[in-house]
C-alpha cells in the first residue's frame, strides 16, 4: 500500500483470486413446496492455492478492538467514507492481511452501532430515505407499505432511469427479495 500525497492508494487488492476465474463452485436450489435448499453440485477445485492458514479471518473470528471502534465512530462523525477508514487502518498495519477485520465489518458497526438502526426503525428509515430522495427528484415515485410490527409489508420505488429501462426492455423486471433475510430471520417464499 503506498500514499499519494495525502491520498491512499485505492488499488489494494483484498481479494487476490476473485479475478483469475476459479472453477470451485456449489450449485443450490431451492425446493419451494417445502422450503429447502439442496445442494445439487459441488466443484472444490481451485485454480489458486488456498490458504488455510487465514482461518482467522472467517466470521467468527474477526473482531473490532476498541481503539478500532473508536476510530470508526470519530471518522464516521467527521464525515470520513468506511472505505477510507478501513484503507487507513491498512496503511497503519501495512497490509490488510494484518489486521484482525475486513472492510465490510467496518461498514457494520457503523450501520449497527454508529448511527444506531435498530431493526424495528430500518423500516421506518427506509421511508424517510424514500421521502428525500422524491424531495431531490420529483421523477421519482414510490410506494411503501408497512405492517402493524413496522416491517415492510409492499416496498416498491422507480426513478427515470428505471423508467426508462422499461420502456427499452419491456417486460422484465427482477428483484432480489433474499438482501438480508438471515438478518430478520425472513424465509423467501
Amino acid at each position: 500500500m503506498t500514499r499519494n500525497g495525502d491520498k491512499i492508494n485505492n488499488q489494494l487488492i483484498t481479494n487476490p483470486s476473485a479475478g483469475i476465474n476459479c472453477p470451485a463452485k456449489i450449485y443450490v436450489y431451492i425446493l419451494k413446496d417445502v422450503g429447502l435448499w439442496v445442494i445439487s453440485k459441488v466443484d472444490l477445485n481451485h485454480s489458486h492455492p488456498c490458504c488455510s492458514d487465514r482461518t482467522e479471518m472467517l466470521k467468527q473470528h474477526r473482531e473490532l478492538s476498541m481503539f478500532v471502534r473508536r476510530t470508526i465512530e470519530t471518522n464516521e462523525e467527521a464525515g470520513i467514507r468506511p472505505r477510507k477508514t478501513y484503507q487507513s487502518f491498512i496503511v497503519v498495519a501495512d497490509s490488510h492481511r494484518e489486521l484482525s477485520f475486513i472492510e465490510k465489518d467496518v461498514r457494520n458497526y457503523i450501520t449497527q452501532k454508529v448511527r444506531n438502526v435498530f431493526e424495528q426503525d430500518d423500516a421506518k428509515e427506509f421511508g424517510k430515505y424514500l421521502l428525500r430522495i422524491k424531495e431531490k427528484n420529483q421523477n421519482f415515485f414510490f410506494e411503501l407499505i408497512l405492517e402493524g410490527d413496522h416491517s415492510i409489508k409492499h416496498a416498491f420505488w422507480a426513478d427515470a432511469r428505471s423508467r426508462a429501462a422499461c420502456e427499452n426492455f419491456g417486460d422484465v423486471i427482477s428483484f432480489n427479495t433474499t438482501y438480508n433475510t438471515n438478518n430478520y430471520s425472513v424465509h423467501p417464499d
